[in-house]
């Protein structure tokens, strides 16, 4: 050999080499419009979601939600001790309120009550989900302006319809505020919270507007410029966002949330942590944006929207820690957006499970500062994706289990013996051209990946590496899951 590129050695030989590499290419093009289209019985979003990874039991979807998953029962608090003041249907609530002294509790009884309703001293009110404070249809229905009010157990229903005036069931503008056991329906925004601290709102039943488009609909729950308060094992169903912007200090803890846009959207909010939540078809689990110091720990974010919706998405934000998380059939597992920005920070992703995920994380110009450890991928299209200039190479993955890795563990220890690297030619098409994204998940792309592997002329750049990837068994968040679905299909 003269040291020429093979195909230049000879024209029959470069010929052949060509025009394999040729109708391969064109054969994957060939077959995207095949596999563009859903197999029978599959929906595209079901095709879009799970790419080239195994799907779960067909019935998971459905059948999880209510015996894997149970939502939160909501509470129903006692009625405060001591004496307290009845209102019936029809009497006038303000009038009955201006006349209670402070801290008096109360008692709305079964039935319709008129609002709006403004409590500017610290009272109680109390009553069971049969009281209902009806909106006049315009405005906030309850609005409290007082600190050290509780409002417990009732139903609050409706709310006027306008953004600008951010018209809402709840509207909270005060310090020590306690919200237990409501149920709040058909408002345009659930509960709101400005300028406030130490804000409990628990055990309580939201229930947005659905049945329109996702912009169109308001926030369950809306944190803004709040300190030092609590959301906690509250059941939000079909509504937009939970919102926390400049909010330092909070946390969300025990939620359900299902069918919105934002499980909980972060933004100028340090400090805050999300703990044991279930996110479940929202188009995003957990958005932190702009925030440092956030801890995500032991939620479970599933079903994301399948068109390109991810379980916890991070834009410039540092000092994240998210630990003990499954990941459950998002597009993105997890999805980093230039994070962490500042130099100094560092997000360490750990103990982790993602399961079904087309792409476990997605590094969308990010890739230093960071620590992936002691991660599960399980049946994921791939482990890892970059675009947008992203680098995994530059991340530190140390000890993740991948269940595609073809190593070995001669010592029995429990780590394997050679590195895991990913290669992975599609991605780095699609890197380079977007517009080939409308091919994702399907097999013409997974034939170029192939390519890849067995023809030298075009293999791929490493995407990642792990020098000491873990063997073993589920890693607590997916063995749960999984212990739960295989209970669920044994009936």
């Amino acid at each position: 050999m003269d040291g020429r590129p093979v195909a230049a050695v000879g024209d029959a030989p470069g010929r052949r080499v060509r025009a394999t590499v040729r109708a391969l290419v064109l054969g994957a093009i060939a077959l995207a419009e095949v596999c563009a289209i859903p197999a029978a019985g599959q929906s595209a979003d079901e095709h879009a979601v799970f790419g080239q990874a195994s799907a779960p039991p067909a019935a998971a979807g459905r059948r999880y939600r209510a015996e894997v998953w149970p939502r939160p029962v909501p509470s129903q608090p006692l009625p405060p001790r001591g004496a307290w003041f009845d209102a019936r249907p029809g009497d006038d609530l303000p009038a009955l309120l201006a006349s209670l002294p402070a801290g008096a509790c109360l008692r709305l009884t079964p039935g319709v009550h008129r609002g709006p309703l403004r409590l500017t001293r610290p009272v109680t009110v109390w009553g069971t989900p049969e009281a209902v404070i009806r909106s006049s249809g315009t405005g906030t229905t309850v609005e409290v302006r007082a600190d050290s009010v509780s409002l417990l157990g009732f139903a609050v229903e409706g709310s006027g319809r306008r953004f600008d005036t951010t018209d809402a069931a709840v509207g909270v503008y005060a310090d020590h505020v306690r919200i237990e056991g409501l149920h709040v329906s058909d408002a345009l925004f659930g509960i709101t919270v400005e300028d406030a601290g130490d804000v409990r709102i628990r055990g309580s039943v939201i229930t947005g507007l659905g049945g329109r488009d996702l912009g169109l609909r308001g926030d369950a729950i809306r944190f803004w410029e709040v300190r030092d308060s609590a959301i906690a094992d509250n059941l939000i169903l079909d509504s937009r966002d939970v919102v926390i912007w400049y909010s330092p200090g909070n946390q969300v803890s025990g939620n359900f949330v299902e069918g919105g846009r934002y499980g909980v959207h972060y933004m100028y909010s340090h400090r805050n942590a999300a703990i044991g939540n279930t996110f479940l078809g929202n188009l995003v689990g957990i958005f932190v944006m702009y925030s440092d110091t956030v801890e995500i720990r032991a939620n479970r974010l599933a079903f994301a929207d399948p068109t390109g919706g991810m379980g916890l998405g991070v834009k410039e934000s540092g000092e994240l820690v998210a630990t003990d998380n499954l990941f459950l059939a998002n597009r993105h597992g997890v999805y980093l957006d230039a994070s962490p920005l500042q130099r100094h920070h560092r997000n360490v992703l750990a103990r982790n499970s993602f399961l079904f995920c087309a792409t476990g994380i997605s590094f969308h110009r990010s890739g230093e500062n960071s620590r992936i450890a002691d991660n599960e991928f399980r049946d994921c299209g791939a482990p890892a994706r970059i675009d947008g200039g992203g680098d995994a190479l530059r991340v530190a993955w140390e000890g993740n289990r991948f269940d595609d890795y073809q190593g070995y563990d001669l010592d029995h220890d429990g780590i394997g013996d050679v590195p895991y690297e990913l290669h992975r030619l599609s991605d780095r098409l699609t890197a380079n051209r977007e517009d080939l994204e409308f091919f994702h998940g399907t097999p013409a792309l997974a034939l170029l990946d192939l390519v890849g592997r067995i023809l030298p002329l075009l293999t791929p750049a490493l995407v990642m590496r792990d020098p000491a990837p873990r063997l073993g068994s589920a890693f607590p968040p997916a063995a749960a899951w999984l212990a739960g679905q295989e209970a669920v299909d044994a009936r």
